[in-house]
């Protein structure tokens, strides 16, 4: 809903020509039953308000308005042969004065769309997730939104829209722009599929990572607009398609090769791993390690406050699941652990096991079916924040409190008592 600020106004200042227009718009156009002034009856539901007496206050054309009105010491004047109501029809209905005077900020953020609803099914959400929060929805329009980073220099969000091949940037009170196309595929021959950049991260340095579905690689953006390749091979054969990743504290990476990027997926004559992998990319020498090649569709991954477990979402709707894998001393993994299983819940509700990031709690938000699945450390499922979407990804931003969330084709985000690592 739109507000407008209050304003005053004196009838005898009022040129005729503009409150005579005014009647004549009403007339034609008659304001809404709702409409009141400040004394909380009716404004115009018998057509003439005997106790009109000091403001309007109601809707009219998508704008909720509140108007002090001023009478003129003669009512009755050469400049107001019309009802005295008809200036508060013209004051209330004035489409050019309601250009003039604005929109209240404050009442507008109060009607900010949203997208789904919590649902709370343990009495520890509520020490994470207010009472009274609610997941907004502040962009919309995309092909498939993914893999939301926060640009803590900038103070600004960048995400992927996949098929698209495009990073957006969204920032307070300057809404969407495109940041980078093409994100993950810069070959001159066209194709579908989802060619676009997937999973975003920031190094230490502050520069942008991408998970490039079309190049098959790990890339990083350079500061004049091109690409530097961090991995695109393990043991000489190409990637399937760089998904998601996640940094440890000493600067390696560890991410995730699904074949999204390839158009015909495992089938693809094009892949040349017959796995589905999930890799570490070391920072001291650059070298690919293989951590496991069991799991079927590997896709988000998030590592635990302490970095001791690492947590790999499984976006097969056949084994639907997150798996726990101990981190190891030299950063291998050991034998993993199923940490929940939705299978039951694929086909009932929208989604799969996607992307995911840890609070410095240890309390996982993994995108599922139903939206962000929000688990304890013991694995207790906490509650969801059912978008009603296929959820793709989240990410902390601002001060680490804000979640933003990429379902679909809108852009998301929830005031939370937590925080993400590292803020």
């Amino acid at each position: 809903m739109r507000w407008l600020r209050p304003i005053s106004c004196n009838i005898g200042r009022i040129p005729p020509r503009w409150i005579k227009n005014a009647l004549y718009r009403a007339l034609r156009n008659p304001p809404p039953i709702g409409l009141r002034h400040s004394a909380g009856t009716p404004l115009l539901t018998t057509g003439r308000p005997d106790n009109l007496k000091t403001s309007v206050r109601g809707n009219w054309n998508g704008f909720t308005v509140r108007f002090i009105i001023s009478k003129a010491t003669n009512i009755r004047t050469q400049r107001s042969r019309v009802a005295s109501w008809a200036l508060a029809v013209f004051v209330a209905g004035s489409l050019p004065l309601a250009s003039l005077v604005g929109r209240d900020a404050r009442a507008q953020e109060k009607e900010t769309p949203t997208v789904g609803t919590i649902e709370r099914l343990d009495p520890r959400l509520d020490q994470i997730v207010p009472r009274n929060a609610r997941v907004e929805r502040i962009a919309e329009g995309f092909d498939w939104s993914e893999g939301p980073v926060w640009d803590r220099r900038g103070g600004f969000l960048l995400f992927s829209d996949v098929p698209r091949n495009t990073v957006f940037k969204w920032q307070q009170g300057k809404g969407v722009n495109v940041f980078l196309k093409p994100s993950g595929y810069t070959g001159t021959t066209p194709r579908g599929g989802e060619p676009g950049s997937n999973g975003l991260l920031m190094d230490s340095q502050g520069r942008l990572i991408l998970c490039q579905h079309g190049d098959r690689r790990v890339a990083r953006l350079e500061a004049g607009g091109t690409f530097t390749t961090l991995a695109d091979r393990y043991n000489g054969k190409r990637f399937n398609s760089p998904n998601d990743g996640v940094f440890k504290s000493n600067g390696d990476l560890y991410f995730t090769d699904p074949p999204y990027g390839l158009i015909g997926l495992n089938a693809d004559p094009a892949k040349e791993l017959d796995f589905n992998g999930v890799y570490r990319l070391t920072a001291s020498d650059g070298k690919v390690t293989l951590l496991t090649g069991e799991m079927t569709f590997p896709n988000g991954i998030a590592f635990s406050p302490d970095e001791k477990t690492l947590y790999v979402a499984n976006s097969d709707p056949k084994k639907a699941i997150w798996m726990a894998f101990p981190v190891q001393d030299d950063g291998t993994l050991g034998t993993g652990r199923v940490f929940g299983d939705v299978t039951s819940s694929v086909g009932s509700k929208q989604g799969l096991p996607d992307g995911m990031k840890v609070d410095q709690a240890g309390n996982l938000f993994a995108t599922g079916p139903g939206g962000v699945l929000i688990f304890a450390p013991d694995g207790t499922h906490l509650g969801t924040f059912a978008t009603g979407q296929r959820t793709a990804n989240c990410g902390w931003g601002e001060d680490g409190t804000v979640l933003y969330i990429t379902a679909d084709m809108y852009l998301g985000r929830i005031k939370l008592t937590t925080k993400g690592p590292g803020f």
